[in-house]
Order: structure tokens, then C-alpha cells, then sequence
């Protein structure tokens, strides 16, 4: 089944895959409820449901549980596909009293009948210990590798790490571009949210930085580390990330900051959404069903 905000990408991992769509009729009345009508019986299929859950995350996710969990009363095996993972970067706790969101996220799919969860390139793979059921994180950094090495144009290019977090997703991209990597420091405040970006001596000037992330919101960290990069000479700056939400007019900001181009994957539907993550997807959902 492919969910309310995963048209496209929902469409086309049937058709690389092969498999037929389910058949849905979707009603939306007009205070936002949304009403599924299932026009085909369910009992012993196993369906793919494929649902983003990128802002606003609550409305996806509640279009995700009405679907799962019908079908799952039905006697349908549910696999969500969640491309985007909301709520991931909430898998621990920074501060006293706050909630880890990830960890009820996890309980409620599973009440509603999920069976197995697959992503892309999730946020932290500590988050991957709060799910009872099988959970796997695919990666699109080797798309965004491709597609920066064939369609960008770069002078002897370094990946840019913009924090700790962020280091293995870099190292792999450069490992597949042929590119150094350099590693940003970044400090947040907890309380605020402000943002400062600190490197010593910063060996870019003249070169092209690509700027490598899992997921820009509102760009605070891109806008800072290109800032920074820019000032220490950097020639060009490109941001690779696989989840590019871009609230707002973040888009604007990070090239008023500097950012030569953005570049996502159509894990989240965007005006950057330059490199396909079906690919990676169908390939490992292949190896699920090759197993069955």
C-alpha cells in the first residue's frame, strides 16, 4: 500500500520491485480526518506499507497507524516502509525529564499491527535497540556519492563532517567519492537551540567542500559550517543530505548563507530531491522476500 505521503516514492518501489498496488479508495474531509476504504480482501497478504513521516509527522504517522492497523485485523502481515523516520532524533534523552518520543513511536507501531520496520539511513543507530520488532536502516549515501561524482562539477573536493554525529556518514560518502574528510566541531545549546560551529586552521581555501548530513530541518548546522567554510577560503559548498525537509524558507537561508547547491533524496518530497533511494530500498526488501 503506498500511504498519503508516499505517492511517488511508494509508486516507483512497485514498479522497480515488480509488485502490484493495493487497492485504496482515500477520502479527506475537510477538518483533515482521513478515511481509507479497502476494496480488496486482506486476509494472508503480505503488504508493504509505504508512508514517510516527514512534518507534519504526527498527521503522517496517524494516516500510517489508521492503515496498519486495519489491515492487520484483516490478517494482512504489515512491513511499514517509513522512509523518513520521524521522531528519530529523539532516541535519548539530552536533558532531565525529557521523553524519549523514538521509544513510543516504536511501541504504538507495534500495536498496530507492524510486524517489521525499514528506513533510510535513520538518524542514530542506538534508536534501532527501542523496537521489539525487526527494524533495518538502509543507505543512500552510495546514491548521493554517485550523483555528486557524476552530475556536480568539483575541484579536489573534501567531505565536510558538521558534527560527531554525522563523522560515519561522511567517512563512507568519501570512502566512495575519493575525497579527505575534514571534521567540524559543532556546539548546541540545549536550552536555546543556538548553534556554533568551531575548527581550527580549516585546510579549504580553494577547494570545494561538500557538506555530507542525514537530514537539514532548518539548516542551522549547514548555514553555520558553510559560514565557516566560506571564511576559511573554501571555494564552493555543496550540501548532500538524505533527508531534506526544509521547513520554511530554509531553502533561502542556506544559500544566502553560502551553499552553492542542495542536494536530497526523494525520501522526503522536495524541490532538491535529485537522487532516488527506491534503489537501495528495493534491493534489501528483495533479500526479505528472497528469505520467505
Amino acid at each position: 500500500m503506498v500511504g498519503p505521503s508516499s505517492q511517488e516514492f511508494g509508486t516507483k518501489l512497485a514498479k522497480r520491485m515488480g509488485l502490484p498496488l493495493l487497492a485504496v479508495t482515500t477520502t479527506e474531509f475537510p477538518d483533515g480526518e482521513i478515511k481509507y476504504k479497502f476494496d480488496e480482501k486482506l486476509d494472508g497478504l503480505q503488504v508493504l506499507l509505504v508512508q514517510s513521516t516527514y512534518p507534519p509527522a504526527d498527521r503522517h504517522y496517524m494516516q500510517l497507524f489508521l492503515a496498519s492497523h486495519h489491515m492487520s485485523q484483516e490478517g494482512a502481515k504489515v512491513h511499514a516502509v517509513i522512509p523518513y523516520l520521524g521522531y528519530a532524533r529523539q532516541g535519548k534523552a539530552f536533558l532531565p525529564g525529557e521523553i524519549v518520543s523514538l521509544g513510543i513511536i516504536a511501541h504504538l507501531l507495534r500495536s498496530v499491527g507492524v510486524q517489521r520496520v525499514s528506513t533510510v539511513d535513520m538518524h542514530s543507530a542506538e534508536g534501532l535497540a527501542l523496537f521489539s520488532m525487526p527494524v533495518y536502516s538502509v543507505s543512500a549515501i552510495p546514491g548521493l556519492a554517485q550523483y555528486v561524482r557524476t552530475q556536480v562539477k568539483l575541484d579536489d573536493p573534501v567531505a565536510i563532517a558538521p558534527d560527531a554525529g554525522s563523522v560515519r556518514r561522511t567517512e563512507a560518502f568519501a570512502s566512495l567519492y575519493g575525497a579527505k574528510v575534514i571534521k567540524l566541531k559543532k556546539n548546541r545549546d540545549r536550552v536555546t537551540g543556538r548553534i556554533k560551529m568551531e575548527a581550527d586552521k580549516l585546510p579549504v581555501k580553494g577547494k570545494d567542500c561538500v557538506i555530507v548530513d542525514d537530514v537539514i530541518t532548518t539548516g542551522g548546522t549547514v548555514a553555520a559550517s558553510t559560514e565557516l567554510l566560506k571564511k576559511s577560503g573554501a571555494r564552493k559548498v555543496v550540501s548532500a543530505c538524505v533527508h531534506a525537509v526544509l521547513l520554511g524558507e530554509t531553502y533561502d537561508k542556506l544559500i544566502k548563507a553560502g551553499v552553492d547547491e542542495i542536494i536530497g533524496t526523494n525520501t522526503v518530497p522536495s524541490r532538491v530531491s535529485k537522487v532516488d533511494a527506491t534503489e537501495p530500498m528495493a534491493a534489501y526488501l528483495r533479500t526479505i522476500i528472497a528469505e520467505k
